[in-house]
């Protein structure tokens, strides 16, 4: 009876937004290549994921950052990844710095938090976690995503470029992401003096907060809000993204998609995780979550698991919408402070 009443309320709070978009289906190729010239998309893009999988170390590393900038609490760098948005290259943060006194521990630990939001966070989202595990002694700073309020674009009323039915663009901004969240912990470990660095991403920013952490040794610990294995199939089954699974159309299968996108899914960077030294990694399930179905929640859980790798598991009775109101919105947040500051 609950859980028929939760996916009701799932299905109320994702038609709120009333300007949703269907756009055209694009290849997208000039966002990932300069040299496209004329060849087939799909081979292309085929052989674009299959080297990005291959040397992931290099596609996903960060170079060096030179212009970070921090004013009262408002963080800025210019991204990594320059995009035809002029906004959306200027990475933004909100740092919340945990009282000094918080710090003075016997073992000299410094810990801190990156967050990163969902997807069309609004200025205000996660701002409240990032208060909370202040409280508890641990910095937080959290990010805006690519396109996302200051970043995004004045013709867009959505942050419609992360996602959408635009392949190439979806990686360019997937790439963008993972490397502004390791910016972020750059930012923090040389230029504030922190120590231990965790990572928290909910819904697309799971993803995003996910492959960050399988390539970026120095964070320490990890919780996911969330989760799945494949980024395609999200896209192509949840509720929230419909939208962008009508521009697609009939131009790409679901099989193909879910190719394109490994590079930005987590699945295939399980494996990874066997050569880092273990840590602490909790993954937040909701069992009654339409947008990121329930049973791509599960075969991740389980293909990590089978894998040999530690792992923690909390499923929270309620949906992907609903782990925002109350009460559940307080227990996913301890949840995830809990966490952190047992293993932080």
């Amino acid at each position: 009876m609950l859980g028929r009443l939760i996916r009701a309320r799932e299905r109320h709070l994702s038609q709120r937004d009333k300007n949703r978009v269907v756009r055209p289906f694009e290849w997208g190729t000039s966002f990932i290549t300069d040299h496209a010239n004329g060849d087939d998309p799909r081979e292309l893009l085929r052989g674009y994921a299959r080297r990005a999988l291959e040397e992931s170390t290099d596609f996903y590393a960060l170079p060096p950052i030179e212009d970070y900038r921090l004013v009262g609490q408002q963080l800025t760098w210019t991204s990594a990844i320059r995009t035809p948005s002029t906004e959306n290259n200027t990475v933004r943060a909100h740092f919340f710095p945990a009282p000094a006194r918080q710090h003075k521990t016997n073992d000299n630990r410094r810990p801190a938090v990156v967050i990163l939001p969902q997807w069309n966070a609004q200025p205000h989202s996660h701002m409240e976690l990032g208060r909370l595990l202040a409280r508890l002694g641990i910095s937080a700073l959290r990010l805006t995503l690519p396109y996302h309020e200051a970043r995004r674009p004045a013709e867009l009323e959505r942050a419609d470029h992360l996602v959408s039915s635009n392949i190439g663009r979806t990686i360019q901004s997937m790439r963008q992401a993972v490397l502004d969240a390791r910016a972020a912990v750059r930012w923090l470990i040389d230029h504030q003096g922190y120590n231990r660095i965790g990572i928290i991403g909910t819904s697309i920013g799971s993803c995003t907060a996910f492959l960050a952490y399988a390539h970026e040794e120095q964070i320490d610990v990890g919780v996911f809000n969330h989760v799945s294995g494949y980024f395609a199939d999200v896209v192509w089954r949840g509720i929230s993204t419909q939208h962008v699974r009508a521009g697609f159309g009939e131009d790409v299968t679901l099989e193909e998609l879910r190719e394109y996108w490994l590079p930005i899914s987590p699945l295939p960077f399980i494996n990874r995780l066997l050569n880092i030294r273990p840590r602490p990694m909790r993954f937040i399930a909701a069992r009654h979550d339409l947008t990121f179905p329930v049973d791509l929640s599960r075969d991740v859980i389980e293909e990590t698991r089978r894998r040999g790798i530690a792992l923690d598991v909390v499923w929270l009775p309620c949906g992907h919408y609903t782990s925002g109101e109350k009460p559940w919105v307080y227990l996913d947040g301890w949840k995830i402070a809990s966490f952190f500051k047992k293993h932080l």
